[in-house]
């Protein structure tokens, strides 16, 4: 069984996955389209794809489309799923869901309304050390776990000021001063991935950027921004809490380690830095770097990357870790890129299983709310001066 399948946005990252998409068992056609036909058509031709669309409109009116793959800008996201969803088209959406509670809402009332399959594709459910927590807390060997860590910390200076340029045009100071907290879902994802509980309240600071050279100035941006960064605490369900940072403009290595994620319970600890991962219990400490070290899979300097700043091309290139479980993955995958820390190819079997069984993803609409709607009231929590505040909370998925 296999279904079609329409990628949304030709830029640096989604090309990357259309090799993916196409490559899997489980899909049959890929087409693209994009704002600027000629990037979508310049990605048909190089991955040979079905074809092209001269808009997402018209894709969304095709009967050849079943479902969509969205690469957009990522305030674009909430409204962009919507059209898909209520088209009657299958949603993968790459993160943030969506900037708005008011988007999140609906996109999870249109799931329910539809039945189709929504997905938020968050590199950090997969991350190495997510998976490492993950399997740990299953097994009780935290203890009680009480307080966690988790950083996406990726510095303007190393990638983003290309990769602006290169999605926002002529106007690209106004794109690039996007709120640190907005985009929360690698933090908060890589965390909640592991920790079988959901945000209840948050406290949170930002920082005034003082670079001076427009990204971040209120008056050149398109959000009002002019933090670049941000801390935020956060209360769980359960007892317990849990702190995130949104740094851009940091003095560290992000193209080494851009996400990073610590964990601490009553009888163990887990603890990873740029180069270094440690399990530590009551008796000592446990050395697991190369337990989380995922392996390249690909040069950074290989072709298809030409068009990526140098120092984002880590992401692009990472294989797998032996944490990592392939075995459930197609055979086809062995050979091809990955990506943030081996998650691509988990990513996209998680989709294309859910489409085809129709079986909820493991980031479903519920579980994609609850890594995405903490970043958002933190931002207004940050707005305020650090006022502690509420979050909503739609629940869990309803039982299948």
């Amino acid at each position: 069984m296999t279904f079609s399948l329409g990628i949304v946005g030709a830029g640096q990252f989604s090309g990357q996955f259309a090799t993916l998409f196409q490559a899997h068992p489980g899909v049959g056609d890929v087409y693209v389209t994009d704002l600027l036909p000629e990037r979508a058509e310049q990605l048909a031709a190089a991955q040979n794809l079905a074809g092209a669309f001269p808009s997402y409109e018209a894709m969304l009116e095709s009967a050849d489309v079943d479902a969509v793959a969205i690469f957009t800008q990522r305030w674009t996201h909430g409204p962009l799923v919507l059209q898909g969803l209520n088209a009657g088209k299958h949603v993968y959406s790459a993160v943030p869901m969506a900037i708005t509670t008011e988007e999140i809402a609906a996109i999870i009332d249109a799931v329910k309304a539809t039945g189709l399959t929504y997905m938020m594709g968050e590199t950090s459910q997969y991350n190495p050390a997510t998976v490492h927590a993950r399997n740990q807390i299953a097994e009780g060997a935290f203890g009680r776990l009480f307080y966690a860590e988790g950083d996406y910390v990726h510095d303007m200076d190393l990638g983003f000021y290309d990769a602006y340029r290169y999605s926002g045009g002529e106007n690209w100071k106004s794109t690039a001063s996007y709120p640190p907290l907005l985009y929360p879902t690698h933090a908060v994802g890589g965390v909640l991935g592991a920790w079988q509980t959901h945000a209840v309240s948050v406290s949170a600071i930002g920082v005034t950027d003082d670079r001076g050279d427009g990204v971040f100035d209120k008056d050149v941006s398109q959000f009002g921004n002019d933090v670049s960064n941000a801390t935020a605490l956060f209360e769980v369900a359960g007892g317990g809490s849990f702190r995130t940072n949104e740094f851009r403009r940091v003095g560290y290595p992000s193209h080494i380690r851009e996400s990073r994620f610590r964990f601490f319970g009553t009888e163990a600890s887990m603890e990873q830095l740029a180069t270094v991962a440690l399990w530590q219990d009551k008796k000592g400490v446990k050395d697991i770097s190369e337990l989380l070290e995922p392996k390249p899979t690909m040069p950074p300097d290989d072709p298809s990357l030409r068009h990526i700043a140098p120092e984002l091309r880590a992401a692009f290139t990472s294989g797998s870790a032996p944490v990592h479980d392939r075995e459930r993955l197609p055979r086809e995958f062995d050979t091809l890129h990955n990506g943030h820390e081996g998650s691509h190819h988990f990513l996209v079997d998680d989709f294309v299983t859910a489409v085809n069984t129709r079986t909820l993803p493991t980031v479903n609409a519920w579980v994609a709310a609850r890594y995405t709607l903490p970043g958002i009231v933190a931002h207004e929590s940050a707005r305020q001066g650090g006022a502690r505040l509420e979050i909503p909370d739609f629940g869990d998925a309803p039982a299948s």
